[in-house]
């Protein structure tokens, strides 16, 4: 038997009610309207914003600093006030078909602004790639600039150079952002209200490449003894690294294709050097 979905008259109504879950099936979550202006989190990317409008492809947000971005009206993929929702197309809503770009905003045709004084910092090539893959459209509307540290020794010297301030903030990406790693030991020193240190846990940028997108179950075990990238390489056959990143970054085509904790990360950063 089909479970019955009740209708309410307004979305504060539908989170007051519990998520219930039948024996042995996925949990039921509330159902709310697409309204215009309801604020609204997804919890896969991160991203957060007001509805804008409803079309084809899903529900477009929109961002503090004005970014769009459309996201499939997947069962229980958005967060009201805290709570996990699904959102429904309102009745009478019409639809239509945008461009997106590989970050899942809604392209802006013909539109790149000069360049901001705030700038992204990552810490090497690959990730430089990686971002420009996914989010470089975005970036150019923005007209936001992705700086190489080669190494996060480096970022002292960046910053003295650098001087931010309110209109030149600076947003950094750092890999294996975990406690106790000398990474977290270097950001945990940066301590200035114009700058952001975001990151993932990952090791090598490489990690946040979900591995199924490039065929494989799961990224190997590198001994800590031993270059990870290097590592990689030898236990799955390949015997360069260039050869192996060019797979990777061939095989990413949006940032579906990436861990949910890159994409939050870069969110911030967009958002932060942006506001």
């Amino acid at each position: 038997m089909s479970p019955v979905v009740r209708r309410h008259d307004t979305w504060t109504d539908i989170l007051a009610e519990p998520v219930t879950r039948r024996s042995g099936a996925a949990a039921m979550y509330p159902e709310v309207p697409a309204a215009r202006g309801v604020q609204v989190g997804h919890k896969g990317s991160g991203f957060r914003g007001a509805i804008a409008r409803v079309e084809r492809d899903g529900v477009v947000l929109r961002g503090a600093t004005g970014l769009e971005r459309i996201f499939r009206m997947t069962p229980g993929a958005f967060v009201i006030e805290g709570k996990a929702v699904t959102l429904v197309t309102p009745k009478g809503t019409p639809q239509c078909t945008p461009a997106m770009t590989a970050s899942g905003s809604v392209a802006v045709i013909g539109s790149a602004r000069v360049a901001r004084a705030s700038r992204i910092l990552v810490e090497g090539v690959h990730d430089a790639a990686l971002v420009e893959r996914v989010w470089g459209d975005d970036l150019r509307v923005e007209g936001v600039v992705v700086e190489r540290l080669d190494g996060l020794s480096h970022l002292g010297p960046f910053l003295a150079d650098f001087a931010p301030g309110p209109n030149r903030r600076l947003g950094v990406l750092v890999d294996h952002l975990v406690a106790g790693t000398k990474e977290a030991r270097l950001a945990a020193q940066v301590d200035h209200d114009d700058i952001l240190v975001t990151g993932t846990p990952f090791v090598d940028v490489w990690q946040a490449v979900k591995p199924s997108v490039i065929g494989i179950t799961r990224w190997p075990q590198v001994p800590r003894d031993i270059d990870w990238k290097t590592g990689v390489c030898q236990q799955l056959g390949v015997g360069d690294p260039l050869r192996m990143w060019r797979r990777i970054l061939g095989s990413v085509r949006s940032y579906a294709d990436l861990e949910p904790e890159l994409v939050g990360a870069v969110e911030q950063l967009i958002d932060f050097v942006t506001a």
